[in-house]
C-alpha cells in the first residue's frame, strides 16, 4: 500500500467514536503508516488498536498508549478529539469549561514534546476557542493549528441538495462562516445548484429560514436521531483536514484558523473562514456576502469574542495583551 508519507500522526482520543473513525479513515486514504492511538481509558483505546490491527491494513505500524509523552514525542501531524462529548439538551457552549482546559493541556503537551509539530486539527467542542486555546498553549504558528468547522458547511450543502433533489455535491458556495455554533453566519449569495445561482431557483425567504435553522442543529439533530453526537462526519473532515496539511489534496472547505486582521476588524479569534489548507498550513481570504451576511458574521464574532473572554476569565488563558508569553508567534 502507498501512503502519502511515513511521519508520524497522533489521533487524540483514539479510544472514542470519533477518534477510531479517524485511524481507519486514515488508513483507509492511506495517510500514513505510522499513526499513535492516544487515549486516557486504556481498555477503549486498546480494542480500538486491537481492532484496527485486525483489519490488516498493508504496511500500517500502529501504536497505542496512554502516557502523553509517548504519544506525542515524534508527532508530525495531530488530530484531537479528547475533549467530553456532547449531550442532548447541551450547546457546544456549555462544554466550554471544562474542555478549553483540556485543551490548555493538549497545548501544553504539544509545546513539551512536540514543539516541530507540523500541523495540528482539533476537533472537540467548543472548537474555537478550545483550538484558540491549544493555540495559545502550544507555541505554534497561527497557520499550523486549525479547529473543524466544515461540517456546518456540509450540512448545509446537504439540505440544498435534498431541497432541490440534486446531487450534493452539485451544491456549491453552501458555506457559513464565524463561529462553529450556534451563532454560525450562514452565508447563501455565493451558492450554485449545479451551476445555477439560488437567488434564481424560487426559494421562499421562509423555507431559507428554516434550512438555516436545521444547518445550525444539525449537531442536535443527530443526537435526537441517533441518541449520540456525531463521530462519522467530523472524522472524515478532520482526516481530510490532515490530510491537505500533509501534502495531499488540498482542502477548500471553511476551517476555523486564528484571525487577527485590523482591516477585517476581526481580532485574536478562532473562526470559520473561507480557507485553503495545504502543505505550508492553512491560509484564509476575506469574506464576502450581502449587508445581512456581514451582519451575521460580525455577530458571530461578538459571540466569539464573549466567550474568549469567558475563559480568560477562568485564567484558562491569559489577557489577550499577554499571549506572547506563552505564544510568541501571536
Amino acid at each position: 500500500m502507498n501512503y502519502l508519507t511515513n511521519e508520524k500522526l497522533v489521533i487524540v482520543g483514539a479510544g472514542g467514536m470519533i477518534g477510531s473513525n479517524m485511524v481507519q479513515t486514515a488508513l483507509t486514504l492511506g495517510l500514513t503508516p505510522n499513526i499513535c492511538l492516544y487515549d486516557i481509558y486504556e481498555p477503549g483505546v486498546h480494542g480500538v488498536f486491537d481492532e484496527m490491527e485486525q483489519c490488516a491494513f498493508p504496511g500500517a505500524n500502529l501504536s497505542y498508549t496512554v502516557d502523553p509523552a509517548e504519544a506525542f514525542t515524534g508527532a508530525k501531524y495531530i488530530i484531537s478529539s479528547g475533549g467530553a462529548p456532547r449531550k442532548e439538551g447541551m450547546t457546544r457552549e456549555d462544554l466550554l469549561k471544562g474542555n478549553c482546559q483540556i485543551a490548555a493541556d493538549f497545548g501544553e503537551n504539544i509545546k513539551k514534546y512536540c514543539p516541530d509539530v507540523k500541523h495540528v486539527v482539533v476537533i472537540f467542542n467548543p472548537a474555537d476557542v478550545t483550538a484558540l486555546t491549544a493555540l495559545i498553549h502550544s507555541g505554534l504558528k497561527a497557520n499550523q493549528l486549525t479547529s473543524l468547522a466544515a461540517l456546518d458547511s456540509t450540512r448545509l450543502q446537504q439540505a440544498l441538495a435534498h431541497e432541490f433533489g440534486v446531487q450534493q455535491d452539485k451544491v456549491t458556495g453552501a458555506h457559513t462562516y464565524g463561529g462553529h455554533g450556534e451563532q454560525m453566519a450562514v452565508f447563501a449569495s455565493k451558492v450554485k445548484i449545479d451551476g445555477k445561482p439560488l437567488a434564481e431557483m424560487g426559494l421562499s425567504a421562509e423555507r431559507w429560514e428554516e434550512i438555516k435553522h436545521h444547518t445550525v442543529q444539525g449537531g442536535s439533530n443527530i443526537i435526537k436521531l441517533r441518541g449520540r453526537s456525531s463521530f462519522q462526519s467530523p472524522a472524515y473532515n478532520a482526516v481530510k483536514m490532515i490530510e491537505a496539511a500533509m501534502g495531499g489534496e488540498k482542502f477548500t472547505l471553511p476551517a476555523g484558523c486564528y484571525v487577527n486582521d485590523e482591516k477585517l476588524g476581526f481580532k485574536n479569534v478562532m473562526m470559520a473562514m473561507p480557507t485553503t489548507i495545504d502543505a505550508t498550513g492553512v491560509h484564509y481570504t476575506e469574506p464576502t456576502g450581502t449587508p445581512e451576511e456581514m451582519a451575521s458574521l460580525q455577530a458571530s464574532y461578538e459571540h466569539l469574542c464573549k466567550m474568549r473572554d469567558e475563559i480568560i476569565g477562568l485564567e484558562i488563558i491569559p489577557a489577550v495583551a499577554d499571549w506572547k508569553n506563552d505564544n510568541a508567534n501571536l
